[in-house]
């Protein structure tokens, strides 16, 4: 899988901040909606949890806030699998509005067994769909820690 659109959703008035752009909390809350897209396009989100009591957690988050965004703005996320074994995924996703990049986010999740209490491997069609789709070439921005230099 290379960036592939799988979550857009307009920009909320609630959203902005007191200078009237995206506030940077909100941003991880669009991450956050498109991460359940994510998940659902491996068929390991809500429903895949109701049925088995399964589901990802996350256990890392890196954001990057590269443009200012401000209403009204439609955003599109795209997606990656950076990397993944049988319990952890490692994935990415670039924030455009009107094409242009906005910000990128990268996590790392735990399949988990919630009524288990512990982390379990993730059965194997997911496990494989995600391991066809991770990508050849990381992004330049992966993987990056946060200094001054």
């Amino acid at each position: 899988m290379s960036l592939k659109t799988l979550h857009s959703e307009p920009v909320k008035d609630e959203w902005l901040d007191h200078y009237g752009h995206l506030n940077e909390a909100s941003y991880l809350v669009a991450f956050a909606n498109a991460s359940w897209a994510f998940l659902e396009h491996f068929q390991v989100g809500a429903t895949y949890f109701d049925r088995t009591g399964c589901g990802f957690y996350t256990l890392e988050t890196h954001l990057r806030y590269l443009k200012e965004v401000r209403a009204p703005a439609v955003l599109e996320m795209e997606a990656m699998v950076l990397e993944v074994d049988a319990k952890r995924c490692r994935y990415a996703m670039l924030m455009r509005v009107a094409g242009e990049p906005c910000a990128t986010f990268e996590s790392v999740m735990l399949h988990f067994d919630a009524r288990a209490n512990r982390s379990a491997p993730m059965p194997e069609v997911p496990f494989a769909a995600m391991k066809q789709a991770e990508v050849q070439v990381l992004p330049d921005w992966a993987g990056r820690s946060v200094s001054l230099r």
